[in-house]
């Protein structure tokens, strides 16, 4: 069984995000969520419970440690760290090392030894856009493995590379990178 912070932040597509959970769990891992403000505002923490079987953490403030080391224990105990979606924002913050959320002070306390994955979801136009180009690289030369984007229909109606890959690829994924391929 391995153990996988599921990060979680404000896209449209964080819906996908509640099936890969549970799909994850189906599959026999133990997952904990962790959302952004952004993300409990497109879809619950609540959902997350459910699904993962814990409760989802949305808030730094509000931590489930008594000692507010949330974000330090929960890294310790992870096996690996999985962002999805991941939005221009996250890859920003992330590139620049900002904790400005649970999630984003998670990324921190996260040992590098251990598998950070991120899977962008946005708009065409913003995944092509030079900054967030430059902050997708930062990430893969401090060792984050990318799933995606591909192309297709995304949430604004357009179409292009940006939308989230779906849940079977993203399995597909982890599983080669858990039996030791890449």
């Amino acid at each position: 069984m391995t153990r996988i912070l599921l990060g979680v932040t404000g896209s449209a597509a964080c819906f996908k995000a509640v099936a890969l959970c549970s799909e994850l769990v189906q599959s026999g891992h133990e997952v904990q969520p962790v959302l952004t403000r952004s993300a409990s505002r497109l879809v619950t923490p609540l959902q997350f419970s459910c699904v993962a079987g814990c409760r989802a953490l949305d808030d730094e403030w509000e931590p489930s440690d008594p000692a507010g080391m949330d974000h330090i224990i929960l890294a310790r105990r992870a096996d690996l760290l999985l962002v999805a979606p991941a939005t221009a924002d996250f890859l920003g913050q992330t590139a620049a090392g900002l904790a400005t959320s649970l999630l984003g002070s998670l990324v921190l306390a996260m040992e590098t030894e251990k598998p950070r994955i991120f899977v962008p979801a946005m708009n065409p136009r913003m995944w092509s856009n030079p900054a967030v180009k430059r902050n997708t690289a930062t990430l893969e030369r401090d060792g984050w493995m990318r799933i995606g984007p591909v192309s297709g229909p995304t949430a604004c109606g357009e179409e292009g590379e940006g939308r989230m890959v779906e849940s079977a690829e993203i399995l597909s994924a982890l599983t080669s990178l858990l039996q030791g391929g890449e």
